[in-house]
């Protein structure tokens, strides 16, 4: 557990910055600039970046953001990050020379409300055998250092085409085996004495009761849509940055 129990944080997921200028690239910074000067903390769980292929491919297409990040973690904001599937090759040293807090997955921190159990949520997405597989072997270390000493052409090759074929993919597999699964979450709860889980990944924000409390699923962004959570002593509460 982080020790700290920070007066207000700021969590969000499932950004997907592209790669150069975009809308969610200028909002992304509008929020690190605004509400996130105002909080002790900022967590993000995951999918902040479509794909990361390794400091020196992606390093450069998203420096601005990393600039902005070191920034605000030079001005006395405490940034933390937990790896997505997409963005799960950027790694710690990377984080760290960014002002960066690299956390595990799942991992029980004090909010400013009280204990939660933060994740990116795609391990709990137990029904889809396939990507279950997939992702077993892209945190394989052996596979992440085979494929981060391919040439940087054949990196974005691979992320395009592996793009094209989960997109296809989620559209063929029924809805329910998409989200987190009911036993898994409440196996979650169970393990690590957790009361609340928030978590992203899905797509699917919202507030649920379990038998072991209640689960929070981040709001993903979307054209025009750029949502965070913010957590006070008095709880959390769900804005649409302007």
């Amino acid at each position: 557990m982080t020790a700290t129990r920070h007066n207000t944080a700021l969590l969000v997921s499932d950004i997907h910055l592209p790669a150069g200028a975009s809308e969610y690239r200028n909002a992304f910074l509008a929020m690190l600039e605004g509400p996130g000067r105002a909080v002790d903390a900022i967590y993000l769980l995951g999918d902040i970046f479509e794909y990361w292929l390794g400091e020196d491919v992606s390093g450069p297409d998203h420096r601005p953001v990393l600039a902005a990040l070191a920034a605000r973690a030079a001005a006395g904001t405490r940034i933390y990050f937990i790896a997505g599937n997409r963005d799960l090759l950027l790694d710690p040293t990377t984080q760290a020379r960014h002002g960066v807090i690299a956390l595990p997955d799942p991992v029980t921190v004090q909010l400013p409300d009280g204990p939660a159990l933060l994740s990116h949520g795609d391990q709990w997405c137990t029904q889809d055998a396939a990507y279950q597989r997939w992702r077993r072997f892209a945190h394989n270390p052996i596979a992440q250092k085979g494929f981060l000493h391919l040439p940087a052409a054949l990196r974005r090759r691979i992320a395009r085409r592996l793009r094209t074929r989960s997109s296809q993919g989620q559209r063929r597999m029924p809805e329910d085996l998409l989200d987190v699964q009911t036993d898994a979450v409440e196996q979650a709860f169970r393990v690590h004495g957790a009361t609340r889980i928030i978590h992203g990944h899905t797509h699917r924000p919202a507030r649920h009761r379990h038998a072991g409390g209640e689960r929070i699923v981040l709001p993903d962004w979307r054209p025009g849509e750029h949502r965070y959570l913010l957590a006070t002593r008095g709880g959390l509460a769900e804005y649409q940055l302007n």
